[in-house]
């Protein structure tokens, strides 16, 4: 049976799973939820998932509904190639990555691109300049991560990359679609600033069935 995500187009968390499903090259199928519509709220996705977040991934009679527990499920129910690292000292570097992005980088992501994308900020505002300056922090900290090896923390990708790399295309996706602003706020040109950041996008990109995990509303409007 084909593992089932359920999503909602854009959102970083399912884009996680995805990612962690073409790094272990498994087939997948994803049921897009309307946000604005709120299917997530309503039956029958609440019977999947009773806070109605995203995502949720159904393969038979497994349901997981965390995106950090979906991407460990799929290390022990498809262990080749590993998300975790096969050592115990890489298992911890992994894990603490997963950890410090999941934590840091999707809260400092989430505070600059939240006005951004949602409440249609057109001026660098002290706070706006304030939530810039703590993703670049997190940027920081992931562009020093890649100093030593071309994915997060070895030769191949890893749960760490699932994590990191939806925020950093986040915010490619806010220079894209909004420059003026993000310009103003100095974010302008993330992969200039960070280069090991932009070599790393594309190998992501360059990987086998990364289109697939694309937000449908991106492809929509190319």
């Amino acid at each position: 049976m084909t593992i089932r995500v359920y999503t909602i187009s854009g959102a970083p968390r399912p884009w996680r799973v995805l990612l962690g499903l073409i790094f272990k090259e498994l087939d997948f199928e994803t049921v897009v939820l309307k946000a604005s519509e709120g299917e997530h709220k309503a039956e029958p996705f609440l019977s999947l998932n009773p806070r109605g977040t995203v995502p949720v991934v159904v393969d038979g009679a497994v349901t997981i509904r965390d995106s950090i527990a979906a991407l460990a499920w799929l290390d022990r129910a498809y262990p080749d190639p590993p998300l975790f690292g096969v050592e115990a000292d890489e298992a911890a570097r992994i894990w603490q990555h997963v950890t410090e992005f999941a934590d840091y980088l999707r809260a400092a992501v989430d505070g600059l691109l939240t006005p951004v994308f949602f409440e249609n900020a057109h001026e660098a505002t002290p706070e706006l300049l304030k939530a810039a300056y703590a993703a670049k922090v997190e940027l920081a900290a992931l562009e020093r991560a890649l100093e030593s090896a071309p994915f997060g923390v070895g030769e191949m990708p890893c749960a760490a990359d699932a994590i990191a790399f939806p925020e950093v295309r986040l915010i490619q996706r806010a220079i894209d679609t909004k420059p003026g602003i993000m310009s103003e706020i100095g974010l302008q040109d993330i992969y200039g600033q960070f280069p090991r950041i932009g070599t790393w996008v594309e190998r992501v990109e360059a990987l086998p069935g990364y289109e697939k995990t694309q937000p449908h509303h991106w492809k929509e409007a190319a």
